[in-house]
């Protein structure tokens, strides 16, 4: 008989845990989330046409996600990204020899929508971690420059393609769109408090976070022509448009290939970062059923 009560007693418990947890996952509503992180970001295109992951710098960044459920929502991110590359850490030597690099800082913002696989409640066992995936749209600034002899030049002013020469090259701006697709990971270390890592790939509409991007113009594009019909090179533009005289003999004879404009230029951000879980609680109303 005491052990019938004994079985009875641990099934009411056992049911009594499950009902309340059962009221807390339907009680429990996932308003969002703000969070930070840090991490590395990689530059892809003209000069890196292999999509090697061999020079990472600096990148971070700020989001808020709204969740409209334990699933779907909308992220709004602010991140930064330092950007570099050389021709110089190139494998073919064809690149190693037109020995261009470029520098640039990256601020981007966009609105993207936000999946989470798995129901997450933090702080509940069971509902602690789940993967997830952002596409979205957003803008960027960028402005490539390089060094001479020391000395820093911002490289859109100076038209290293013939663009302050030839009315038929268009200048490009310091804008433009990006395309975030991010697949991350995200683990609650208790209902307040997440750690995540994620990786987010940025399609662009710009051929130039490089600088780099049709052909060479020519040296003559870069001689300054005076009223007594002298000629001088325009500095510091005539020494940036082609350095493979670093190197030896220059290649950058005019109409000669200098990048690839088919293929946009893009980047890449790995972060580690800590959110904030913004979330409610639903009371039930008095009479009302559980």
């Amino acid at each position: 008989m005491r052990l019938n009560k004994l079985c009875l007693f641990i099934i009411l418990l056992y049911c009594s845990k499950g009902f309340a947890q059962s009221q807390l996952y339907d009680s429990y509503k996932n308003e969002g989330e703000f969070g930070v992180a840090v991490g590395a970001a990689h530059y892809f295109g003209d000069l890196n046409t292999r999509a090697a992951l061999n020079r990472p710098n600096f990148s971070a960044g700020v989001y808020y996600v709204k969740q409209f459920n334990n699933y779907v929502g909308v992220k709004l991110a602010a991140d930064y990204a330092f950007l570099a590359y050389s021709d110089i850490y190139s494998k073919n030597e064809t690149q190693r020899l037109r020995n261009l690099s470029f520098n640039t800082n990256v601020w981007e913002a966009s609105l993207s929508g936000y999946f989470n696989f798995f129901r997450f409640i933090p702080g509940v066992s069971g509902y602690k971690f789940t993967p997830y995936l952002s596409l979205g749209v957003g803008v960027f600034s960028y402005d490539p420059y390089a060094y001479l002899q020391g000395t820093k030049y911002f490289l859109r002013p100076l038209g290293t393609e013939g663009q302050n020469f030839d009315s038929g090259r268009k200048q490009y701006g310091t804008m433009a769109m990006c395309f975030p697709l991010t697949f991350g990971f995200k683990y609650s270390i208790n209902e307040n408090m997440n750690v995540f890592a994620e990786v987010g790939y940025r399609f662009t509409n710009t051929d130039y976070l490089d600088d780099v991007s049709t052909n060479y113009a020519g040296p003559e594009a870069f001689m300054i022509t005076h009223a007594d019909n002298t000629t001088e090179v325009d500095y510091p533009a005539y020494y940036l448009q082609d350095r493979s005289y670093e190197l030896g003999s220059s290649i950058g004879v005019k109409g000669r290939q200098r990048g690839n404009s088919s293929q946009k230029d893009a980047y890449v951000m790995f972060h580690l970062g800590v959110s904030f879980n913004i979330s409610s609680y639903k009371c039930p109303t008095p009479g009302s059923p559980n």
